[in-house]
């Protein structure tokens, strides 16, 4: 005889093991509903296929993996983006950049834009949707997380952007000129403990952690950004809650103005920017 169980009785059980929300977001990949549908299906009984899938999902999530990695997608501002172990996480936090980055770009016709470390090509994506009129270039040192970033603009169809392989501003042979720098890039503690717990044990370790205070790849973006920018184009770093002033004191030491600390969601200190004299 087959199994049968209605979906609320499955997610009953999973939300004993796992979070609800995690467990809700398992029952939408496997079974294709939407949140509303969940609802309305509540007691419609899972196929044998379906339960099977639904096991395995949880045991994943159990070890402690992803959901984003699970499903492969995550949504980010606007987007459903593809991801996978090649590729951080897309976080609402980041979407201070994209807020930020689209408030300087106010007033710049056709404005040109540099997205450092892209990896699903969340910033530069979400960018480049809501500025049509703006060229967007993006660059990663991985070409697994490239391929990742460029098959998500074709399936999204967003045409206005460009991927280069490089290690930051390694993919270009000379200066270039852009009206905006952006990058959300490693800034975590090379020690810190949360790198060996949750989520965090299976994202790329590269686009985590950046040296003992977590601000190597700020330093090297920041020595560089200069020559890249236009006379008072900008630069915009996500960083660690507890950043801010050494951010700060790095734009201001390579000779930029104006900078300025922008706050996340939930009231931290994300992302500081600068002007270049």
């Amino acid at each position: 005889m087959k199994n049968s169980m209605q979906v609320s009785e499955w997610r009953r059980n999973a939300s004993e093991q796992v979070a609800t929300e995690d467990a809700d977001a398992l029952l939408q990949f496997v079974t294709g509903w939407n949140p509303t549908q969940l609802i309305i299906r509540s007691e419609d009984a899972l196929t044998d296929a379906q339960l099977q899938r639904l096991s395995e999902c949880l045991e994943r999530r159990k070890r402690g993996e992803p959901v984003a990695y699970i499903t492969g997608s995550r949504g980010f501002w606007s987007l459903d983006l593809h991801v996978n172990e090649h590729t951080l996480i897309p976080r609402a936090d980041t979407e201070t950049l994209v807020e930020a980055a689209l408030h300087s770009m106010q007033g710049i016709d056709e404005p040109k834009i540099l997205d450092l470390g892209t990896g699903s090509g969340a910033i530069a994506l979400a960018i480049a949707k809501e500025r049509k009129d703006a060229t967007v270039i993006a660059t990663d040192r991985s070409p697994e997380a490239l391929d990742m970033a460029a098959r998500n603009a074709n399936r999204l169809m967003i045409r206005n952007v460009c991927f280069m392989q490089g290690d930051w501003f390694g993919a270009f042979a000379s200066a270039q000129s852009f009206d905006l720098v952006v990058s959300n890039p490693p800034y975590i503690r090379d020690n810190d403990e949360h790198l060996s717990k949750g989520d965090l044990r299976f994202e790329p370790r590269s686009a985590l952690s950046s040296g003992a205070d977590g601000l190597d790849d700020i330093r090297a973006i920041t020595a560089r950004a200069g020559d890249f920018l236009k006379t008072n184009g900008w630069l915009m770093l996500e960083h660690g809650y507890d950043q801010a002033a050494e951010v700060q004191a790095l734009m201001q030491q390579h000779g930029f103005i104006n900078v300025q600390t922008h706050k996340d969601f939930g009231g931290n200190d994300r992302v500081t920017c600068a002007q270049r004299a």
